[in-house]
């Protein structure tokens, strides 16, 4: 996997893979050599990222049922065990293919298309269990958006300039994001059915805006690449 720095969007060039501090950890490190130990391969990892969603997406899902706080807080705990399993599927896939030595030639296709199913598996989910009004359409805008942001990233790096996972709405932002609205709602859940309900909307809301922005963020740094390469624009 190729990818600019995040900290570093004027380092165009692929190849240089982010700096993840959580690489480095020794749980990460541990999991990532019992996988390869087991000969788990990373394109299973990667898939397993999806079934984690699916998980996430049932809790959320069910969210739009009144239910008593406590069953609400359950729900929102689960949402966030499937939310930062795919996280971690998405991080041991990689250490696996390239600390492990386990990448074969179809790790691009299983690194990238699995996440593209995820994130509105999840999103779209979201904007469901909310259950008011234009919820369902801001969950689905929210996938939309996730999926053309990494959609520029890709296009980005298929015309030569540099594959971009800048924010303020990638991935880990988006799911940092949905992980905390889901903790606030659980609280709140205690105090007025509705007021979780508006922290989910108000989380999606946040990541459909964001998306914008990181769109038109990567593409201007994708357009001043192509321009350096003399290309006219």
């Amino acid at each position: 996997m190729t990818e600019v720095a995040d900290g570093d969007p004027n380092s165009p060039a692929a190849g240089a893979r982010r700096p993840i501090k959580a690489r480095s950890s020794r749980w990460a490190s541990a999991l990532a050599n019992e996988l390869v130990r087991r000969n788990v391969k990373p394109n299973t990892i990667s898939m397993a990222s999806v079934a984690f969603a699916a998980v996430g997406a049932l809790g959320l899902v069910l969210t739009r049922a009144e239910v008593p706080p406590w069953l609400a807080g359950l729900l929102y705990l689960l949402a966030i065990v499937g939310i930062q399993g795919r996280l971690i599927c998405n991080l041991l896939d990689g250490m696996v293919a390239v600390e492990g030595g386990k990448g074969g030639p179809t790790g691009e296709v299983f690194n990238d298309l699995p996440d593209r199913l995820a994130d509105p598996i999840l999103l779209a989910a979201a904007g469901y269990g909310i259950g008011i009004t234009t919820g369902v359409e801001l969950g689905w805008l929210a996938a939309i958006g996730a999926i053309l942001t990494a959609y520029v990233r890709v296009l980005g790096r298929s015309i030569g300039a540099g594959t971009y996972f800048l924010g303020p709405m990638a991935k880990q932002h988006r799911m940092a994001l949905l992980t905390a609205a889901c903790v606030v709602a659980a609280v709140v859940a205690w105090f007025h059915d509705s007021a979780r309900r508006w922290v989910m909307y108000g989380a999606l809301l946040l990541i459909v805006v964001g998306c914008v922005f990181t769109i038109l963020r990567r593409l201007g740094f994708i357009f001043r690449d192509m321009r350096a390469k003399g290309a006219k624009l």
